[in-house]
């Protein structure tokens, strides 16, 4: 099996929606739909933070996604890179698609000239951390969000 992975296209909503809806039932998350249409509206915003989304193909079924986006940071002049959300659907899991997409997040980030990346994820997540522990590197930060 040949993975493409390429930049979001205009004409893919329908493809990129059905795997961000995907995404989001994982987490147990629904969203508005006017957010899914300015997310998806950001993905082609010529600002320089705004978050680039990239899908991965096989046998011209998009079948994966990430979203990543460049934010200034304090301690790095250069600025880091958010990986914000990666999915890869169900029945092409273990095929090293979650991998070449986050390696797509580190070429962009290397092409930018940006060597920090980072993502979170839940700690029960088991899967998708065996992944991480081969890619990433896990630290000792916790995070904390303001109540609501």
């Amino acid at each position: 099996m040949s993975i493409e992975i390429r930049p979001v296209m205009p004409s893919e909503k329908p493809q990129w929606a059905q795997l961000w809806y995907a995404y989001l039932d994982f987490y147990d998350t629904t969203l508005p739909l006017q957010v899914y249409d300015a997310t998806f509206e950001a993905l082609f915003s010529d600002s320089p933070y705004s978050p680039t989304g990239l899908l991965a193909w096989a046998d011209g079924q998009a079948v994966g996604l990430v979203h990543f986006l460049f934010h200034q940071h304090c301690w790095r002049p250069e600025g880091i890179c958010y990986l914000q959300d990666l999915f890869v659907d169900d029945a092409h899991r273990a095929r090293g698609i979650g991998r070449k997409l986050i390696t797509a997040v580190y070429d962009a980030a290397d092409l930018r000239g940006v060597e920090g990346v980072y993502w979170l994820t839940q700690d029960f997540n088991a899967d998708a951390r065996r992944l991480y522990d081969r890619v990433g590197e896990q630290t000792p930060f916790i995070k904390y969000v303001r109540p609501t």
